[in-house]
């Protein structure tokens, strides 16, 4: 019987970062759920397609074969087009700018559920993303929402280079009809502006404990 933790919240509350030290502590695949949209907005962008034009976007998708693996580690999951795998790609001011877009579309959010899903009926499972614990795996008892100040979370992408804009990706996650970015009602919230990195790894390890991890 396979096991999922899910841990939602805004850009730069630290989930990308907790997920990954969890899954090496627990022996879990970390599944970045966002890597599969940015992978899909890179898609588009590759394709000259507008982002915003939802439905070019949507006529587009039986073109788009998206890849979803686990690296060699066995602890990261893995995503790409035809045999090329995406990393520094997905992190482009251009994907960045595109993948909110990208994201509101449900004919999209559709497909890449179904794949997110996929990796429980192979592998216990850590999933960061914005809707991992509100429709991914809503049953899963092992819920986290990460939160932090805005001007927080501004410093964290700053300072890896990131140049976006948090308040309006806040507003375009939080505001999309489909799936919006909010805390399932069992999810324990966790401020991660109140601890280091070890901190918030800590936090997650003992309340998993109370759960009955």
């Amino acid at each position: 019987m396979t096991r999922a933790i899910a841990i939602d919240g805004p850009a730069a509350s630290g989930k990308s970062s907790v997920a990954k030290v969890l899954s090496q502590k627990l022996n879990l695949v970390m599944v970045n759920s966002g890597a599969m949209y940015r992978a899909m907005a890179w898609k588009i962008l590759q394709l000259g397609i507008d982002p915003n034009d939802a439905a070019a976007v949507i006529a587009a998708l039986p073109t788009m074969d998206l890849e979803c693996g686990v690296d060699t580690s066995g602890k990261l999951s893995t995503v790409g087009f035809d045999g090329q795998w995406l990393s520094d790609e997905l992190r482009s001011e251009q994907v960045n700018n595109a993948v909110s877009a990208v994201a509101k579309i449900p004919e999209l959010r559709t497909i890449l559920l179904k794949k997110q899903a996929a990796y429980l009926e192979s592998y216990d499972v850590v999933m960061e993303g914005r809707d991992i614990g509100t429709v991914v795996f809503p049953e899963t008892p092992y819920k986290f929402f990460f939160k932090a100040s805005e001007k927080i979370r501004q410093a964290r992408r700053e300072a890896e280079g990131i140049t976006d804009s948090i308040a309006e990706r806040d507003k375009q996650d939080s505001n999309r009809k489909t799936a919006p970015l909010k805390p399932a009602d069992d999810a324990i919230i966790i401020n991660t502006e109140d601890y280091d990195l070890d901190g918030v790894v800590a936090c997650v390890i003992e309340h998993l404990e109370t759960l009955g991890w």
